[in-house]
């Protein structure tokens, strides 16, 4: 593998990598827009001193109003989710999961 190769393996996802994913829907309570977002689980979340993580996210559409959905996912050690919040916006259930544990 040349150098290139290797820094382009650096920035680059390859197309096989499968990270545990934890996909959100959520629907506007203004206009009715759904919108989705996928949160890499062992890049995205902050690990809190409880030993539980969390995430926030803002979400916003591009269909209609432009408001700013306010989210927050609370997740257990094992990055299973224990709490979900969010502002001026209503989640699509049940809440998507798309995880493959592969650290048990």
């Amino acid at each position: 593998m040349g150098f290139l190769d290797k820094l382009k393996s650096f920035f680059f996802i390859s197309p096989g990598t499968t990270d545990p994913v934890y996909t959100i829907q959520v629907r506007c309570r203004r206009c009715g827009e759904v919108i989705e977002s996928r949160l890499q689980l062992q890049n995205d979340l902050s690990l809190q001193e409880d030993g539980t993580y969390i995430v926030h996210k803002t979400l916003m559409g591009n269909q209609r109003c432009f408001e700013r959905l306010e989210v927050t996912l609370t997740f257990d050690k094992n990055r299973h989710l224990i709490d979900r919040t969010v502002t001026r916006g209503e989640f699509i259930e049940p809440p998507t999961t798309e995880e493959t544990h592969q650290n048990g």
